[in-house]
């Protein structure tokens, strides 16, 4: 191991807890991670489970959180249209203007000062490790539905979930799904299982 892959991981870390530093404080680490990936998970992540795989956590904390959430009235609970014994959970307004307060929009502001290209650069290179760790870990890698190996987008501008088989709307393709499969560079599934 190199001295520099050792700097750049406590850099990464340390950015992490600064970053998180800032912002209201009636909301734990935990809270703020849960609501963020509520406001980005697509429909069919939007769960405690999900949540619990994201956060790297067991489900038994992770459904604390999301409970702590509902009590505070920034998330609300709804029973899923296709299949009524699951749930699905959704930003209430309140949760949506907490957002505006969150202790990561100071880093975001200066990730967009980067260059373009810088930006793009950091970010592949965060997911790619993202990925590798998520495989050594056996954990899930998350991605959202435009760069998932089970979606076929088509001719029309439609596209389509195999994993899920539905069609995906337009704002699923932004949006993060504990489904994801990353492509290999040639646009196939990647080898290896979570």
């Amino acid at each position: 191991m190199t001295a520099s892959a050792d700097i750049g991981a406590e850099i990464i870390v340390h950015l992490a807890r600064l970053a998180q530093s800032g912002g209201d404080h009636r909301l734990t680490t935990a809270q703020w991670s849960a609501l963020r990936f509520f406001a980005r998970a697509n429909r069919l992540s939007r769960t405690p489970s999900a949540f619990s795989a994201f956060h790297a956590t067991t489900r038994g904390t992770a459904s604390q959180t999301v409970k702590s959430l509902v009590e505070l009235g920034l998330l609300e609970r709804h029973r899923s249209e296709s299949d009524g014994r699951s749930v699905r959970y959704d930003l209430t307004e309140a949760g949506r203007e907490a957002l505006a307060d969150d202790p990561l929009r100071a880093l975001s502001e200066r990730l967009e000062q980067l260059p373009e290209n810088e930006r793009g650069q950091l970010l592949g290179a965060l997911q790619t490790i993202a990925g590798d760790l998520a495989v050594i870990r056996e954990s899930n890698a998350f991605g959202t539905c435009a760069d998932c190996a089970h979606c076929d987008s088509g001719a029309d501008r439609s596209s389509f979930c195999r994993c899920a088989a539905e069609t995906l709307r337009v704002c699923d393709m932004e949006a993060l799904c504990v489904e994801f499969r990353p492509r290999n560079a040639q646009g196939d599934p990647q080898e290896h299982a979570h």
